[in-house]
């Protein structure tokens, strides 16, 4: 999650003053730029990362959520999480579309427990430069099948525009998205300047 000195991705001053403030290196601030629209209940999944000193404080938030947290791999002093709704997730990857086109990735299994195990051995592959970086994470972070398809095929070109990713079609209604998604983040961020915490703010979203 990339942010800069303007506000970057969407921000607006006022709410990047607060992240500046706090420290961009602050937990529940990371939490809340990374996995805004997990924790509003807009996504079913995203991917979190973290240094490793700080996990079990993410552990910590997120335990009496609904929220599963999976190690997918660790690069430096940093650790990728895949932060998800289980059933959420569960149901986007048994989809037909879904299905027909991670069996044409490579993937044979479709219980979910499977499919996190093959794609985290993908990616500690792609840490260890082994292969390249594995797109179909596209999938597992819940984007249209569409949009996943479009990247893999186009070698991320092409595309009709950028937000939380690569738009191959329907760009109008997924770019209102995109902003439901910043303003979820303004809010979150605007809930911890006042003394809320994420545990709380991740209770009362019913994450």
């Amino acid at each position: 999650f990339n942010l800069t000195k303007k506000g970057g991705s969407g921000l607006s001053r006022e709410t990047w003053e607060i992240v500046q403030e706090s420290g961009i290196k602050n937990v529940e601030i990371q939490l809340a730029l990374q996995c805004a629209p997990l924790i509003a209940g807009l996504k079913i999944s995203n991917l979190f990362q973290i240094s490793i000193e700080d996990y079990i404080q993410v552990l910590k938030i997120l335990k009496n959520s609904r929220i599963m947290i999976y190690p997918l791999g660790v690069k430096g002093n940093t650790i990728a999480l895949l932060l998800y709704r289980k059933r959420s997730l569960e149901g986007y990857l048994d989809q037909e579309k879904v299905k027909e086109l991670l069996k044409e990735f490579g993937y044979s299994c479709t219980s979910i427990k499977e499919i996190l195990v093959t794609f985290r051995k993908h990616y500690q592959e792609y840490l260890q430069k082994k292969c390249p970086f594995p797109h179909e994470i596209g999938f597992l972070l819940g984007y249209p099948p569409e949009d996943v398809e479009g990247f893999i095929r186009n070698n991320g070109q092409k595309f009709l525009c950028v937000g939380e990713w690569k738009v191959y079609e329907n760009s109008k209604a997924k770019q209102k998205l995109f902003q439901k998604y910043d303003y979820t983040r303004e809010n979150l961020i605007q809930l911890l300047s006042c003394g809320i915490r994420m545990d709380q703010i991740v209770s009362i979203m019913g994450a």
